[in-house]
């Protein structure tokens, strides 16, 4: 199981299981915080805990996620879709770097274009370790 929490430790979240590649986004969103994303579905095998807030695009007529933060100390926790899938099943992502770096170092990394294209971008090799600095 894989673990990650808040600087303050007042919210975490826990994977089960193989976390897969990890995703670095550059869209205006995941650039300003610089997350790191591990995917599955709500309360399947991510689970996330303790206080949070919530926000949400101002402007945008129906937003398609929304992010879970700590009002204490500000990390970003995770994100979580807005909407079910036609499985009926919610997506969501925890920022990895809110785990401990020994535990996330060696995992690959996949690069998406979330600013122009919203396509994956091709693998260049780096891992989480690569992403630290």
């Amino acid at each position: 199981m894989l673990t990650g929490r808040c600087h303050c430790g007042a919210a975490h979240w826990t994977l089960e299981g193989d976390p897969g590649s990890i995703t670095a986004c550059n869209c205006t969103l995941c650039s300003r915080y610089g997350a790191l994303w591990a995917y599955d579905y709500v309360d399947e095998r991510i689970r996330v805990a303790g206080s949070m807030s919530v926000y949400r695009r101002a402007g945008q007529e129906a937003p398609s996620l929304e992010i879970l933060f700590c009002p204490t100390c500000g990390c970003v926790l995770a994100w979580r879709g807005l909407r079910a899938s036609s499985t009926g099943r919610t997506r969501i992502a925890v920022n990895v770097r809110l785990a401990p770096p020994e535990a996330v170092a060696d995992l690959a990394i996949d690069h998406f274009d979330g600013l122009e294209t919203f396509e994956d971008l091709p693998g260049d090799g780096r891992c989480v370790r690569d992403m630290w600095f």
